[in-house]
């Protein structure tokens, strides 16, 4: 199993950007999606997640602004990222919890990162 982001940039404060996420492999299903960033300096935090029901959660610092979607007949999810600000700035990471075909329990998966810019 593998996952892809792409979609990172730069971009000027108040800009958007949208970040994808595509599933590959033996997948048998998908429970949730979620993105997650890492700035420099300082630990990986959530973005927001999205589950298979169509559950979302987001950090209190982007709700509102980012939105989350999925499209999971396509193993993919979104970010949507709107009204971004310096403080955006960070690699942004995919992560899917998802079950195999053959295996019991669904394991979680991280992509590469996908490096966001906001600056003047």
């Amino acid at each position: 199993v593998q996952l892809q982001a792409s979609g990172g940039g730069s971009v000027q404060p108040g800009g958007s950007l949208r970040l994808s996420c595509v599933a590959s492999g033996s997948i048998f299903s998908i429970n949730r999606m979620g993105w997650y960033r890492q700035a420099p300096g300082q630990q990986r935090e959530l973005v927001a997640t999205i589950t298979s029901g169509g559950t979302t959660n987001y950090a209190d610092s982007v709700r509102g602004r980012f939105t989350i979607s999925r499209d999971f007949a396509k193993k993919t999810s979104y970010l949507q990222l709107n009204s971004l600000k310096p403080s955006d700035t960070a690699v942004y990471y995919c992560n899917a919890g998802l079950t195999s075909v053959g295996s019991v329990y669904p394991v979680n998966y991280w992509g590469q990162g996908t490096l966001v810019t906001v600056s003047s």
